[in-house]
């Protein structure tokens, strides 16, 4: 269990409850939750045609009408709220990308497993 992780994850989420209210943290979220999504859904399309002999033990419903309707309706949201709500859009896309450096000095330290 990755309890130093959990830890920090418990400590930041314990400042963020301090910070302002629900509907603001969400909306600091919801973009980048989205994000990861696109990630991973583009990821099944990326897996498909870079290594089509792989065994798929999961299937994937309706493949590719269905992934790509997700796509395209998340990325919809994700302009939208650029737009609409840059003043929480932005900080959270910073919060996440603080995570990055983060990860490498915490690999460094000999925190985080590569």
């Amino acid at each position: 269990m990755p309890a130093f992780a959990l830890g920090i994850q418990a400590v930041w989420a314990s400042l963020l409850t301090l910070s302002g209210t629900y509907g603001q943290l969400l909306d600091y979220v919801v973009f980048a939750a989205l994000l990861f999504y696109v990630l991973a859904v583009g990821g099944v399309f990326v897996l498909r045609i870079r290594r089509p002999d792989l065994e798929r033990p999961v299937k994937v419903f309706a493949y590719p009408l269905l992934p790509a309707t997700y796509l395209v309706g998340a990325l919809a949201i994700m302009v939208a709220l650029l737009v609409y709500r840059p003043a929480f859009t932005w900080p959270g896309l910073v919060l996440v990308a603080v995570g990055i450096p983060a990860y490498y000095v915490a690999r460094r330290i000999g925190v985080a497993e590569p």
